[in-house]
């Protein structure tokens, strides 16, 4: 090494940035770019390959967005104007497209560091300072870190024995091989039926000799109503975004539309049919948030709907009896209080001759061998196995860092129990540490461009505020987490929300402490309590 090369090693080992974001999707490049612009010295560490965040891994078969993707950009500095999607929802190779197109126009790339996971983070009180440290070595002082990785950046693997024998190909859907899975003329096993399994399985159907969908709970899935566009659709979608974009920052979950005013209780029979066969007609999740205002909250109402959901697959699917597996007399849970898939022709396919549907609460796969699998009733053999079994939602991703905080405590011990946060930004005993998409927040319930964008512009500005005011040092009260976890509690209590064992409140992964993680109140009271925060001077946080 020469001694120019040693100068400026020494000098990136002794740099502190301003802010250290962890985590490269959609919420730690609009960082990235707003705290640049005000003179900040931030960058970004991304465990990923490359850029697109969870859309760098998820390059499963099938993998693509469940919302228009007019509405999963940025409106941030008029990046819409020119990129053009080539379908209404798009695959994970086309955001992977809007991602470079970006980068292009921001210029981001020269302050990421990919391939860098961040193993541990250590707070320096006399300093006032993070160090984190990577897997490979690496390591970054920074006064604040800023945690963006997301709420389905940990996946969670099933516990099943001989995983380890098995001779084919076995993937999780979120560490698919970038390079792809052949499954043509092969046998396949899908284990789970969340959207990554919905998504994996309508491509398998198409090519492998045969594939067996292992499935939990039913997905009430809704149609997706996919279609092609060119140049002149996309010109025809740019006329009106400066109004859905500001439609997003009004509505419950951060889409461009929220539920109509009128009641599905105070509807008759025909006309609820006929609310419901219109929203069928255009598909997507205007069919979970865009109807009736009581749909997720009156259950005699959310039967209706179900009723109706129930008749449509039915009259998709020949055999009885899958039909009845897939869409059960009786429902699993109350629709949309698990998050509903969209599908494209996942129910047409169980009428071919290579599908087969199992219940895994009546057949589950008790082992795994070098052929196959293995059920109560034998083996099934296979060459590729697909693990759709989703995340440790929420906190997972925050959590597989070792973050050690006040006097050395870790994250890990503070949340073993229970989660404890101010408003999905901060918790007490880490000071100077936020985080993005988090527990508490609305990640779960949130477009996620939106909230990029809307949750990191409090971020921004709170950090900008502090700087203005000469403070180096923050961290939000335990009173104030203690009351906002409360408020949470409060409105999954007061939910349909209990009534299915889902990711929202951590009943999908065994041992986690069941707790409502994601603040189902909306993007207009979130963000309202956000701004008498600001406005009162953030009562709630010790800054000096």
């Amino acid at each position: 090494m020469t001694a120019t090369q040693s100068s400026a090693s020494d000098e990136k080992a002794d740099r502190v940035l301003d802010v250290l974001v962890v985590g490269g999707g959609f919420s730690g490049l609009y960082q990235l770019d707003r705290l640049r612009d005000l003179g900040f010295d931030v960058k970004v560490w991304d465990s990923a390959g490359g850029l697109g965040g969870v859309w760098w891994w998820n390059c499963y078969p099938g993998a693509r967005t469940d919302t228009v993707g007019a509405i999963y950009q940025f409106a941030h500095k008029d990046l819409w104007k020119d990129f053009d999607f080539r379908e209404r929802f798009p695959d994970h190779q086309e955001v992977r497209e809007y991602f470079e197109h970006v980068d292009r126009t921001l210029d981001l790339s020269k302050d990421i560091e990919f391939d860098t996971f961040a193993a541990q983070a250590q707070w320096d009180e006399d300093s006032r300072q993070w160090t984190v440290f990577s897997s490979d070595g690496k390591q970054q002082k920074a006064r604040t870190v800023i945690v963006a990785t997301g709420f389905g950046s940990k996946p969670l693997y099933p516990d099943i024995p001989g995983m380890e024998t098995f001779a084919g190909e076995c993937h999780h859907t979120a560490r698919w091989p970038q390079g792809g899975v052949d499954m043509a003329g092969k046998r396949v096993v899908v284990i789970g039926t969340g959207a990554s399994g919905v998504q994996v399985f309508q491509e398998a159907a198409k090519e492998a000799a045969h594939v067996t969908l292992f499935q939990r709970t039913p997905n009430l899935a809704l149609p997706m109503c996919q279609r092609t566009l060119d140049r002149a659709d996309n010109d025809e979608v740019r006329k009106g975004l400066p109004e859905r974009f500001a439609a997003r920052y009004t509505a419950f979950a951060g889409f461009d539309f929220t539920f109509m005013d009128e009641e599905g209780a105070k509807a008759t029979p025909e006309e609820l049919r006929a609310t419901y066969e219109r929203f069928w007609a255009e598909g997507g999740f205007p069919l979970w948030l865009g109807m009736y205002v009581d749909l997720l909250g009156d259950e005699a109402v959310n039967r209706t709907f179900y009723d109706f959901w129930r008749e449509k697959v039915h009259a998709r699917v020949h055999d009885p009896a899958t039909a009845e597996l897939l869409a059960p007399e009786t429902p699993p849970h109350p629709f949309g209080v698990k998050r509903p898939a969209l599908e494209q022709d996942y129910f047409d396919l169980f009428n071919q001759d290579n599908v087969r549907l199992i219940d895994q609460n009546d057949e589950p796969v008790l082992e795994v061998r070098p052929e196959g699998v293995v059920t109560k009733h034998g083996l099934i053999e296979c060459d590729v196995i697909a693990l759709a079994t989703g995340f440790d939602n929420n906190r997972g991703g925050i959590m597989a860092i070792d973050i050690q905080g006040v006097g050395g405590e870790r994250l890990a011990d503070k949340w073993a129990d229970r989660v404890d946060t101010f408003m999905g930004l901060s918790t007490a005993g880490f000071p100077n540490l936020l985080f993005l998409y988090g527990p508490q927040s609305p990640s779960g319930f949130c477009n996620g461009p939106t909230s990029a964008e809307y949750q990191g512009d409090i971020v921004v500005d709170f950090l900008d505020d502090l700087r203005k005011q000469g403070r180096t040092r923050f961290e939000s009260s335990a009173d104030s987490e203690k009351e906002w976890t409360a408020h949470v509690n409060e409105l999954f209590e007061a939910s349909l929300f209990t009534k299915a064992r889902s990711w929202y409140w951590g009943a999908n992964v065994p041992g986690k402490p069941a707790q409502m993680l994601n603040y189902s109140g909306g993007l207009v009271s979130y963000f309202g309590k956000w701004d008498e925060v600001r406005a009162a001077g953030y009562p709630e946080f010790e800054a000096r």
